[in-house]
């Protein structure tokens, strides 16, 4: 996407914040910088970043094609050794950053599925160090593959990424707290929208806010549904990829929190993902999103569960931050958006209108909406 040795100063302010912002680096701290398939300039916007906040940086360069090749024949073994050494080297970081590039996002697609569970197995160690004792943040990085995907040129999508992308995060801040306030202190929640009436409760089980620290693009706060008080229907009009496979209009109706039938674009494939285990047909996930620049769907789940007037409704694995004892391999962020361009929707929290066609409406939540973020 970009020439060698071009030097883009959006660049800068993306390490910037992402430095200063997302992962707060010291004096001193050490971050691991994961480049997937980046121009190695935007590489050495964040080496120069993290050094001139006097933290240490260290570089992994990792290729897409060459994961593929290495996973399609990875052996247990093999693993073993690759997770202890990458588990003690992040066991000496205190920050990681990765941006992952990649000319085509569907690179995994033929890796069988008990290839990429074993990765998965072998690698979570590592994961999980990371995810609960380092300062980390992942992003994607545009590619032609996902402004095609977003039906959009090369150059306007590029354009999209750095405006959502080095977005003021930290203007989310107040509005946030006031939504998670409210999430926390309520019992039932009720969705309306073109194919979806749903009905669940979220007492007790907190929210969390998401406002750039973790994941960019971000601009959302998640709860879990209490695992067996789901009820109704939902159709999800973002269209989505997952385990490499495209699905539309995937319809899924709950009894006592279950998912009892399921259908979509590719009923068989979304069944077979829906019986991984006995958690992939309970909800994990519930989160209300508003990102001011994400407007539209691009199969791409980390600018697609941030759409603004969304929100997602997530099949398998809960957080542990949201625990509602619900256990999966699977999870599966899907996305419905309210907006009036979309058929707009309702959300309603024991009884009150808290969003109405995509737009907040108690006025502790106006902060959230876009006029008040861009």
């Amino acid at each position: 996407m970009y020439h060698v040795g071009m030097h883009d100063p959006r660049f800068d302010k993306l390490a910037k914040g992402l430095v200063s912002f997302s992962t707060e680096l010291r004096k001193g701290e050490k971050v691991l910088i994961d480049a997937w398939d980046i121009p190695a300039e935007m590489t050495i916007a964040l080496v120069e970043a993290a050094r001139a906040a006097g933290a240490l940086p260290y570089v992994q360069i990792q290729n897409a094609r060459i994961s593929r090749v290495m996973a399609l024949g990875a052996t247990e073994a093999q693993l073993d050794v690759s997770s202890s050494v990458e588990l003690a080297r992040m066991k000496r970081m205190n920050a990681y950053i990765a941006m992952r590039g990649s000319d085509n996002i569907t690179e995994m697609s033929d890796v069988p599925a008990t290839q990429l569970k074993l990765v998965a197995r072998k690698m979570k160690p590592v994961l999980d160090w990371r995810v609960k004792r380092t300062k980390w943040c992942v992003l994607r990085w545009p590619s032609p593959s996902m402004a095609q995907l977003a039906g959009m040129s090369t150059e306007a999508f590029e354009n999209f990424y750095f405006d959502v992308c080095t977005l003021n995060y930290a203007k989310m801040v107040p509005g946030m707290k006031a939504l998670k306030a409210l999430m926390d202190r309520t019992d039932k929640v009720e969705i309306r929208g073109p194919g979806t009436d749903l009905r669940f409760s979220i007492k007790g089980i907190q929210a969390i806010t998401c406002g750039g620290k973790h994941n960019i693009p971000d601009g959302e706060v998640f709860t879990a549904p209490v695992k067996t008080s789901v009820q109704g229907h939902i159709t999800y009009n973002a269209p989505s990829i997952y385990q490499g496979t495209a699905f539309d209009n995937v319809r899924l109706e709950f009894k006592d929190g279950k998912i009892v039938n399921a259908t979509a674009n590719n009923t068989e494939k979304l069944n077979q993902i829906l019986n991984s285990d006995a958690g992939a047909r309970y909800i994990g996930e519930f989160a209300i999103a508003f990102n001011p620049h994400i407007l539209s769907p691009m199969r791409d789940i980390l600018f697609d569960e941030k759409i603004r007037g969304s929100f997602h409704f997530t099949p398998g694995q809960c957080y542990e931050q949201t625990e509602n004892g619900n256990r999966s391999q699977v999870h599966w962020d899907l996305v419905n958006i309210q907006r009036k361009d979309y058929g707009g929707g309702t959300i309603h929290f024991d009884g009150k209108l808290v969003r109405e066609d995509g737009i907040f409406v108690p006025k502790s939540l106006h902060a959230l909406n876009p006029e008040h973020l861009l």
